[in-house]
C-alpha cells in the first residue's frame, strides 16, 4: 500500500504552446501545470518537510508568489527556516483536521512543491477556469514570474520579508 492516498491533480495555467521552447522558464512552466499529489492529511505534510529537510541543500529556489522570483537558490540553512516557518503559518491559519492545500510532483521525492495560502484557495484542486496561484513554490527549476491577478498581502509580504529581507 502506498505511503500516500493519491489525490492528484493537473493545472492548466497559462498553457501557451508558442512558450514551450526548451528553456528553464519553459521547463519550469511545464513542471508547474504538471501533475500534482496533494499532502492531504497533516501527517504526509510531517512526510514531506522530513523528505525536503533530508534534501535542504539541493538548490532550493524558495517563492512567495506576487514577490520577483529568486534569482539563485536558498542555502540550506533557509530552506530549513522557511519549512519550519511555513508550516506554523499552515497549522495556526489553516484550522482543519486534513492539510490538502501542499502539494509535490511526487511526495516521495519532491523536486516542485506548491503551497497554497490558507487565505486564498478558490479552488486549489479538481477544475476551474480561473484556478487560483500558489502563494509559495518550492522548486529545483528556476522559477519565472508567475502571472498573477492578487497582489500578496501586506501581512504575506511582511512575512517573507522577514524570513528572506
Amino acid at each position: 500500500m502506498a505511503a500516500y492516498p493519491e489525490h492528484r491533480v493537473t493545472s492548466d495555467l497559462a498553457s501557451d504552446p508558442s512558450s514551450d521552447q526548451a528553456s528553464p522558464a519553459s521547463d519550469f512552466m511545464t513542471t508547474f501545470r504538471g501533475s500534482f499529489t496533494s499532502a492531504l492529511r497533516w501527517h504526509h505534510l510531517d512526510t514531506l518537510w522530513e523528505r525536503l529537510r533530508e534534501r535542504a541543500d539541493a538548490g532550493w529556489h524558495l517563492y512567495a508568489v506576487g514577490e520577483p522570483p529568486p534569482a539563485k537558490p536558498t542555502d540550506a540553512a533557509g530552506v530549513l527556516t522557511f519549512i519550519s516557518e511555513i508550516d506554523q503559518l499552515l497549522r495556526a491559519e489553516h484550522r482543519e483536521d486534513y492539510c490538502g492545500i501542499v502539494y509535490a510532483d511526487d511526495l516521495a521525492r519532491p523536486t516542485f512543491i506548491k503551497i497554497y495560502d490558507p487565505h486564498n484557495l478558490g479552488v486549489s484542486c479538481g477544475y476551474s477556469d480561473n484556478p487560483p496561484l500558489p502563494g509559495w513554490v518550492m522548486s529545483l527549476v528556476p522559477p519565472v514570474d508567475l502571472p498573477s491577478t492578487r497582489v500578496l498581502p501586506q501581512s504575506r509580504r511582511r512575512w517573507w520579508q522577514r524570513l528572506f529581507g
